[in-house]
C-alpha cells in the first residue's frame, strides 16, 4: 500500500479558494480510485470526490462547481482545487487510495493519509 500526505490546508476567508495535494510515496498509476473525503467536528467522514484511474470524476452535490480533483499518476500526486469557499467547508480533509469503493463512493480499505485542516471563515 502507497504512504500518502495531504498538504496545503489553511485559513481561509469565505469566498476564497485553497489547492490541496496528496502525494504518494509509490506509483498510483494502477490505483483505481483517489479521493478526498472530510470529517467535521462531530460529524462523520464524507465523501468530497474521487477520480478513478481513466480520469473519471464524482463529486458530491455539496461542492460540485467549486471544487475540482485531478490526478498526476507522473508525480503521483492528486489534487484538490477549491474555489468559492463556505464556512460549512470546514474541516479535515483526507486523502484516500483504493481499488474498491462502496455504491456510496466509499473507499473499501486502502491507504490514508493524516489529513490536512481547512479553516473557512465567515
Amino acid at each position: 500500500q502507497v504512504q500518502l500526505v495531504e498538504s496545503g490546508g489553511g485559513l481561509v476567508q469565505a469566498g476564497g479558494s485553497l489547492r490541496l495535494s496528496c502525494a504518494a510515496s509509490g506509483s498510483i498509476s494502477a490505483i483505481n480510485f483517489m479521493g478526498w473525503y472530510r470529517q467535521a467536528p462531530g460529524k462523520q467522514r464524507e465523501l468530497v470526490t474521487t477520480i478513478s484511474s481513466l480520469g473519471r470524476t464524482t463529486y458530491a452535490d455539496s461542492v460540485k462547481g467549486r471544487f475540482t480533483i485531478s490526478r498526476d499518476n507522473a508525480k503521483n500526486t492528486v489534487y484538490l482545487q477549491m474555489n468559492s469557499l463556505k464556512p460549512e467547508d470546514t474541516a479535515i480533509y483526507y486523502c484516500n487510495a483504493a481499488q474498491r469503493l462502496t455504491m456510496g463512493r466509499m473507499p473499501i480499505g486502502g491507504s490514508w493519509g493524516q489529513g490536512t485542516q481547512v479553516t473557512v471563515s465567515s
